[in-house]
């Protein structure tokens, strides 16, 4: 019995760290979007393309070693760039409408 409540103290001692760490990353991915947005209508009031595949590409490596170097699976990090990138471009795609019907930031 003294056994089972140890690891249901450390159970939730885990899962409180886990708790903490969830919302850091809502709060850093909203902060990160908050710029991304910013880069959407940069891009668009100065005529760039929505999506950078030289960035990407050099966001991608980057990424991948610092995940190895923080001892993360690549692919791991490499799978959330791809999320991050896919919402960022469908943002800058409508951020690029919006800019060409007049909308200024």
């Amino acid at each position: 019995m003294k056994e089972d409540l140890r690891v249901e103290v450390r159970l939730a001692e885990h899962r409180n760290t886990i708790d903490n760490i969830d919302s850091a990353i809502i709060h850093m991915l909203a902060e990160r979007f908050r710029c991304t947005e910013e880069v959407g209508f940069l891009k668009a009031q100065h005529g760039y393309l929505a999506q950078d595949s030289t960035r990407e590409a050099a966001q991608t490596k980057r990424l991948r070693d610092l995940a190895l170097s923080a001892g993360l699976e690549p692919e791991l990090a490499e799978a959330y760039l791809r999320f991050v990138v896919a919402h960022s471009v469908r943002r800058h795609e409508a951020i690029a409408s919006l800019v060409a019907h007049g909308v200024k930031r």
